[in-house]
């Protein structure tokens, strides 16, 4: 069983995405929410990810594939077939890029045809959460000076004018954050030129949320800044945004998304359930959040054994060692548990016995967690595509959008990026990464189809009904350790 604590002040705060670093190896964060004072233990059987929103769904995991959607038939007004749009490859120019320094004055992937999204799938139920995180400015709209106030804590201010971006950067993010998070913005608008609107956002690459709600309620009450980020929780009014590592993570060689899950899925043939070892199974940096320290008081010893096995990394020596110990794909031995639907939630000021009580019930429930494990899997690999992904990026910017009530423009002190700026004078596992992510060229399909927001009935049944989860799961707990006094 693998297990994630998702908390309000680490990276992987539950909520997404689903959320970064679920163990700094094994999760794939999109984006993080908490919903509860309780830390959230997530567990997956087939696929061990992490990643995107925090509102996003009570998973926090995001997954997927670079490959396009099929292309679905459509007829012109007249009745006759239109001809599919051929997938047009874009490479980069890098020789012309060396000699001007520049990004080219032309659009290599403007498209001539408009392919018909009449007949577009609906994007997944999770994308209705856009609508939520987006909430704060319905009414008020997004000023400048609304903007100019994220500016305190953001990494850098992204810019697209006439679907080109430009970048003003603050302060430095940890590792490459704020590449492969620009890097796969530029992705984005290779997929869909034309396509992205003209926005001016701020963007903090730290772990955890930072804009309280408590700091914007009352009758005089200024409205919040707008801030992007890839976690939040039921606290904060942080915008989630896809986690970086879906384009690559060099510093600790987690490989972009769609080759790490080819891996991943490979790595998880070689042992079947039954051969899995039953307990909870943790490994990442201990140093970065109290609580995780506190995770480690819950590892086996010759005193006690909780049931979970806690490994502190030390990604020093993984670097000078090649990061043996850290290939996601070999680390697929441990039983995995999603009680209810995805996860199972574990007591922060209690997690040893949460932790213990959970591990017996998965081995004590062997069809069930299994059920739950191979549901959560196909959920993962069907609705939470790389498609998906970019969709999600496309749809939230398109939303952010039409809350700004002043027309984008180019800072003074913006550069302008391109992949041919980014890409070109990269070196090592960088520029590997990102020629492994980079969209070879614009989609041949639309992007799915928005979903509408939640109406208050509907968002107060789903809240409601995954509370009454956790409140059983307490009840299970409480039942299981007064049957052992």
């Amino acid at each position: 069983m693998n297990i994630n604590m998702r908390e309000n002040n680490m990276q992987q705060g539950n909520g997404s995405g689903l959320f970064s670093q679920f163990t700094e190896t094994i999760w794939r964060p999109f984006a993080k929410s908490s919903a509860r004072s309780s830390a959230i233990f997530v567990v997956f059987i087939v696929l061990l990810v992490g990643a995107f929103s925090t509102h996003l769904l009570d998973t926090t995991t995001f997954l997927g594939s670079l490959a396009q959607k099929p292309m679905l038939s459509t007829r012109t007004s007249r009745g006759n077939p239109k001809k599919p749009r051929q997938q047009r490859d874009i490479p980069l120019n890098c020789t012309a890029r060396n000699l001007t320094r520049a990004c080219p004055t032309n659009d290599p992937t403007a498209i001539e045809e408009e392919p018909d999204s009449s007949l577009n799938a609906m994007c997944p139920d999770y994308f209705r959460w856009i609508h939520e995180d987006l909430r704060p400015w319905a009414y008020t709209g997004i000023s400048m000076d609304m903007l100019k106030r994220a500016e305190k804590t953001a990494n850098f201010r992204l810019v697209v004018v006439n679907g080109r971006a430009y970048v003003q950067r603050y302060r430095r993010s940890f590792q490459t954050r704020d590449v492969f998070t620009l890097w796969g913005i530029l992705q984005l608008l290779r997929r869909y030129p034309g396509k992205v609107p003209d926005l001016d956002l701020m963007f903090d690459c730290v772990d955890w949320p930072v804009i309280k709600t408590s700091d914007y309620g009352g009758p005089n009450a200024t409205t919040p800044p707008p801030l992007f980020r890839y976690c939040k929780d039921d606290e904060t009014l942080d915008i989630v945004f896809p986690d970086w590592s879906f384009w690559g993570w060099p510093e600790i060689n987690i490989k972009p998304w769609v080759p790490l899950l080819n891996d991943l899925m490979e790595g998880n043939k070689r042992m079947g359930w039954e051969g899995r070892e039953p307990h909870a199974y943790w490994k990442g940096n201990p140093n970065v959040a109290t609580t995780r320290q506190d995770l480690l008081k819950c590892n086996v010893s010759d005193k006690q054994d909780w049931g979970a096995r806690v490994y502190a990394q030390d990604w020093a020596r993984e670097s000078q060692q090649g990061y043996k110990q850290s290939d996601l794909a070999n680390q697929c031995i441990h039983r995995s548990l999603e009680p209810m639907r995805h996860y199972w939630p574990i007591k922060d000021d209690d997690k040893c016995r949460s932790i213990k009580h959970a591990v017996d019930w998965g081995n004590g429930h062997q069809q069930e967690a299994q059920a739950i494990g191979k549901a959560a899997s196909e959920f993962i690999k069907e609705g939470l595509k790389m498609d998906y992904v970019y969709d999600y990026m496309f749809h939230l910017l398109n939303e952010y959008a039409k809350l700004l009530r002043y027309k984008p423009t180019v800072p003074r002190k913006a550069v302008e990026l391109c992949s041919e700026t980014m890409a070109c004078p990269a070196e090592g596992l960088q520029k590997k990464f990102m020629m492994e992510s980079m969209v070879k060229g614009p989609s041949v399909t639309s992007p799915c189809t928005m979903p509408p927001p939640y109406d208050p009935a509907s968002l107060y049944a789903l809240l409601s009904k995954k509370e009454n989860s956790i409140k059983q799961v307490e009840e299970w707990e409480k039942k299981f350790w007064e049957m052992q006094k």
